[in-house]
């Protein structure tokens, strides 16, 4: 396993690689890793010959595109613990990608030309983060550039996260398959996140209240109701009342995030809501049972 900072040098890597015949997978992180993302890595060698895990956090999707904000000086940097997890594990990837903002965007990244995903990425984690999502597709689209990839695996606990990027490949006509894996829980249901750093041990207990929140919804719908504003408006008290600051809770359509419907093949249950320091997110995706 080797640490790469330069976009030249890993471009001369997967060039070699290329001329091999083999296939090559990346997996985006931000760092601060977890068992999701080692499971992303591990996926990643399932589907590919050499694997490339990029550690970058991203100022682009974090400054509303005006300026920095307190939470990307604040966000986990744990470079070389994460270096020792991803060489601890047997599918131990072949590239740690790990830029400076510099390398990333050498004109500044205020400057930088951007990709947005109309429809999808103002609404819902997009209305609370304005140009979050434009910061995701371009450094996103940047990766993809600089590492070539033939696959690359992203987690579906950031599900719309997940849509922004699949559109903006299909739309692009990127050559690059994208991999969605299952959220990875922790014991008490808690997606795991970086994010879980900032909970106290009693709020990380609390905070399982999220997923349960979404499986009563899913309960309700499997058992027949179909008043979606009423299932959210119930789903919104409940976290309110076990001391959440819920920014939304909605039940949607899967495949392009637009208002649910009865005739929708299958549906997506997103929330967003803070509990003390720590802005949580999680879904549940469902087949319509009718």
């Amino acid at each position: 396993m080797k640490t790469i900072n330069t976009v030249a040098e890993l471009r001369t890597t997967v060039a070699r690689w290329r001329a091999n015949g083999e296939r090559v997978a990346l997996v985006p992180t931000m760092g601060n890793l977890h068992a999701g993302h080692l499971q992303l890595v591990e996926q990643a060698k399932k589907n590919a010959n050499r694997v490339i895990v990029s550690i970058f956090v991203n100022p682009m999707q974090f400054s509303n595109l005006n300026g920095d904000s307190g939470d990307f000086e604040r966000y986990p940097r744990t470079f070389e613990d994460d270096c020792k997890k991803l060489s601890a594990i047997d599918y131990q990837p072949d590239i740690i990608f790990a830029p400076s903002v510099q390398a990333m965007y050498p004109a500044g990244f205020k400057r930088e030309t951007r990709i947005e995903v109309p429809e999808i990425s103002n609404i819902l984690c997009g209305e609370f983060r304005p140009g979050h999502f434009v910061g995701v597709a371009t450094v996103v689209a940047k990766l993809f550039n600089m590492a070539q990839p033939d696959v690359a695996v992203f987690g579906e606990k950031d599900f719309q996260q997940l849509l922004v990027i699949r559109r903006f490949v299909t739309d692009l006509c990127f050559p690059v398959e994208i991999i969605g894996m299952p959220t990875v829980r922790e014991k008490n249901g808690l997606a795991m996140s970086s994010r879980n750093a900032y909970l106290s041990s009693e709020e990380r207990e609390r905070a399982a209240t999220l997923y349960q929140t979404l499986q009563q919804a899913q309960q309700q719908i499997e058992a027949g109701e179909r008043d979606f504003a009423m299932i959210q408006t119930q789903a919104t008290a409940k976290l309110e009342k076990t001391g959440f600051r819920p920014e939304y809770f909605e039940i949607r359509r899967a495949q392009d995030l637009q208002a649910a419907t009865d005739t929708d093949k299958q549906w997506v249950i997103l929330a967003a809501a803070w509990l003390g320091e720590a802005r949580l997110i999680d879904n549940i995706v469902m087949e319509s049972p009718d």
